[in-house]
């Protein structure tokens, strides 16, 4: 049995953004699946891989927006924007908060050649770059916006050098430097923002024994020393960082203990204040569409919310596109029918509501939230235990309450009140407080 006790009249602490996606789901230049985004609540959406390969040669990345890294950075007509502009205007019509990676997108074949992955030439200049993309977006500047965006990642997976890199051709040292010349310039010119980085590819290395033996053993060392070289530069520099953000496609229960080390990391480099974001996630991507993704999808942001450590989470990602990292939308019809979706929609029911309220529960695999505004009250509860549990739900009077179920055969569906919940199943309760 699982026993999931609720105290409405304790708060813990305000939900945290815990169902940001990944690149939003455009088509060449069609945005017209935003609205999908919007309908689950997701609030942000990072703007990395956008467009496809190289940016899709329009959107986001520097190479895309600065087409002559010769030319003049201060000349509004350098710049070309247009397709971005028409990106994020489209974000923000549907009330989607823009995340932008300042930097490049992956180049998956890079081991026959990479065009764009090498240190920028001039990293004072390329600084300059990325200050005037922030001042078009924030402050009007080149016939553009005030749209006030506030999280600025410089780069994505610097760390990604052990092997043949599909994201960074430059040496630790090369990576600190520009992420040193580049913070201090954008927050000297914009303190308002949130300026961060460096969405570290991994730190398995860290969390867990790796044992010499292993073939990747020399690689995920590598992403170790990157990260302590990182925050040994920054604090020698007093570089400006206001978040951490890092990558894992783990399961939940080791994600969880991930953030644990991380979050130990920081604290001991003096850096436990800021914010850490896990902005690329997916459990057991190659399983989109089944109901254990989209329990393990639940599971990770209810996890992830219990935890004080990570404050916001962004899946890889919202495409529309067929791929294993496009958890929510069926290529063939694109249209939003996979379970992971449906769970991010009834995350959105608690995150609404603001304020989550303390909970014990403490069934292995059980993961459980509370969520309370005023009358109205949500219990989201998602079960990868391998086994069925039965219910027994204390402090939370059930009498006329709402339940809905994610499971094998349905996709946040109207059900009556369930007595026992089934492995690989999400459960969203709607009660009056």
């Amino acid at each position: 049995m699982a026993t999931i006790k609720v105290d409405l009249s304790k708060k813990v602490k305000d939900m945290k953004i815990m169902h940001a996606g990944g690149q939003p789901p455009v088509i060449g230049a069609s945005f017209s699946h935003f609205h999908y985004l919007t309908e689950a609540g997701i609030p942000y959406s990072r703007l990395h891989d956008v467009g496809g390969p190289y940016g899709g040669g329009k959107y986001v990345d520097i190479p895309n927006i600065f087409r002559d890294f010769d030319a003049d950075v201060d000349d509004p007509a350098s710049y070309d924007f247009t397709f971005t502009d028409a990106l994020i205007t489209a974000l923000k019509e549907n009330n989607i908060e823009p995340y932008y990676r300042l930097g490049i997108t992956i180049e998956n074949n890079a081991e026959i050649k990479s065009y764009r992955i090498d240190p920028p030439r001039d990293f004072d200049k390329w600084a300059s770059i990325c200050e005037h993309i922030v001042a078009h977006y924030n402050e009007g500047w080149a016939d553009g916006y005030h749209y006030n965006i506030t999280y600025w990642e410089i780069w994505n997976e610097p760390d990604d050098g052990a092997r043949v890199s599909q994201m960074w051709n430059g040496t630790p040292e090369d990576y600190y430097r520009l992420y040193e010349v580049t913070a201090k310039k954008l927050k000297a010119r914009f303190p308002n923002i949130k300026v961060g980085g460096y969405a570290s590819i991994s730190l398995a290395a860290g969390y867990r024994k790796i044992e010499k033996t292993r073939p990747d053993y020399e690689q995920l060392q590598y992403y170790l020393k990157f990260f302590q070289g990182f925050w040994k530069h920054i604090k020698e520099t007093d570089t400006p960082i206001d978040f951490y953000s890092w990558h894992s496609y783990g399961d939940t229960k080791n994600v969880l203990i991930q953030a644990d080390y991380i979050h130990k990391c920081l604290t001991e480099y003096g850096y436990g204040h800021i914010e850490t974001h896990l902005n690329e996630w997916n459990p057991f991507a190659d399983q989109r569409g089944t109901a254990h993704h989209g329990a393990e999808v639940a599971a990770m942001m209810l996890g992830m919310q219990n935890k004080p450590q990570v404050d916001i989470l962004a899946i890889y990602d919202a495409r529309k596109t067929q791929g294993r990292y496009t958890p929510f939308f069926d290529p063939y019809t694109n249209l939003p029918t996979l379970h992971a979706y449906y769970s991010f929609a009834a995350f959105n029911f608690l995150y609404k509501l603001g304020a989550q309220v303390e909970l014990d529960c403490h069934t292995d695999g059980i993961y459980a939230v509370a969520a309370v505004k005023e009358n109205r009250g949500a219990l989201m509860i998602s079960n990868v235990s391998g086994e069925a549990h039965d219910l027994n739900i204390e402090g939370i009077n059930l009498e006329g309450a709402h339940w809905y179920v994610i499971d094998s055969k349905r996709l946040l569906s109207w059900s009556p009140e369930c007595k026992t919940i089934e492995n690989n199943s999400v459960i969203l309760i709607e009660f009056n407080v």
